[in-house]
Order: structure tokens, then C-alpha cells, then sequence
């Protein structure tokens, strides 16, 4: 490992970490970044977070869902265990569904400035109505913006059976 992996390593303040602590209220400056090294190639990141939970704005009871964050990095890469930590930090947060996931999307721009990500939330039912909210953005004047307006006509053409939620 090179000195310089070695330094941007041991800038990530929360990576190896075992006093990690939790925070309860949304914030985004639980995240972090690291250099993405393969700067010269178009791949997808893909998280997937099966344990999110956020409160309903009007109610205050808990909605569980799955997050699945899919991005194209540019320059920096976002690292796991603050992303972790960010999402668990919606877990007294007050917002419907559609809100978190984009509020998700809009915190990872500003911090990553990817060439593309999207976020999509399913929610578990409440109710008997699941709400599966999904958005995405493309960087403008690039083929990125093309691949976001396609994807975000044709992302659900073939749902999943839902037959558990």
C-alpha cells in the first residue's frame, strides 16, 4: 500500500472504529469519501439496505424499508460504515417515503458529485399499501442524463412478485 492509500485511509474517522456511536437524528455529515482509484472506467456501486427505518411524519410510527443505492462514481466513492451510520440516522427522522429517498439522493450528490446514482426505497406495507418511491439523476450535458431519463421511464416495467410485504 502506498503512502498515499495509507493517508486517505487514516483520514476516514469512522472506518475501524469500535466506539462507534449512533446517532438517532438525521445528518449528513456522518458521511464520507474516499478517491475512487478507477476513475478511467463507468462502473456501478451498488449499496443495499435491508434495515432502514424512518418515522412517519404524521404519526410517529416506524416505516421499515429496503434501500438500494446505485451510483457511477467520478472522482470520490462514499465510504460504507458512514453511509451506514447515515442512514441509521433516519431512524428518528420524520418523513414520508418519498422524501427520505430523495433526500438520500440529493445528500449523496452533494457529497460525491457522481456521474450517476439512484435510490430506491421499498417499503414495507402499512396499512395494507406499500410504497416503493425511486429517483435517480444523471450529470447534465453528459450521456449520464440520457441514462437517467431512460432508466427512470422503464426502472419498474418488470416489478417483482410481491407476495411478503
Amino acid at each position: 500500500m502506498s503512502e498515499r492509500d495509507k493517508k486517505e485511509l487514516d483520514e476516514l474517522s469512522l472506518l475501524g472504529k469500535k466506539d462507534t456511536k449512533y446517532i438517532f437524528d438525521y445528518d449528513p455529515s456522518l458521511l464520507e469519501t474516499f478517491p475512487n482509484k478507477h476513475q478511467e472506467n463507468d462502473y456501478f456501486v451498488k449499496f443495499n439496505c435491508p434495515e432502514f427505518t424512518s418515522l412517519c411524519p404524521k404519526t410517529g410510527q416506524p416505516d421499515f424499508a429496503t434501500i438500494y443505492i446505485s451510483y457511477v462514481p467520478d472522482k470520490l466513492m462514499v465510504e460504507s460504515k458512514s453511509l451506514k451510520l447515515y442512514l441509521f440516522s433516519f431512524r428518528n427522522h420524520g418523513d414520508f417515503h418519498e422524501d427520505c429517498v430523495n433526500i438520500i439522493m440529493k445528500d449523496l450528490i452533494k457529497l460525491l458529485d457522481p456521474k450517476y446514482i439512484e435510490v430506491w426505497g421499498k417499503f414495507t406495507p402499512r396499512g395494507g399499501i406499500s410504497i416503493d418511491p425511486y429517483c435517480n439523476y444523471g450529470r447534465p450535458g453528459t450521456k449520464w442524463a440520457d441514462v437517467a431519463e431512460k432508466r427512470l421511464f422503464y426502472h419498474d416495467m418488470y416489478p417483482e412478485k410481491v407476495d411478503n410485504r
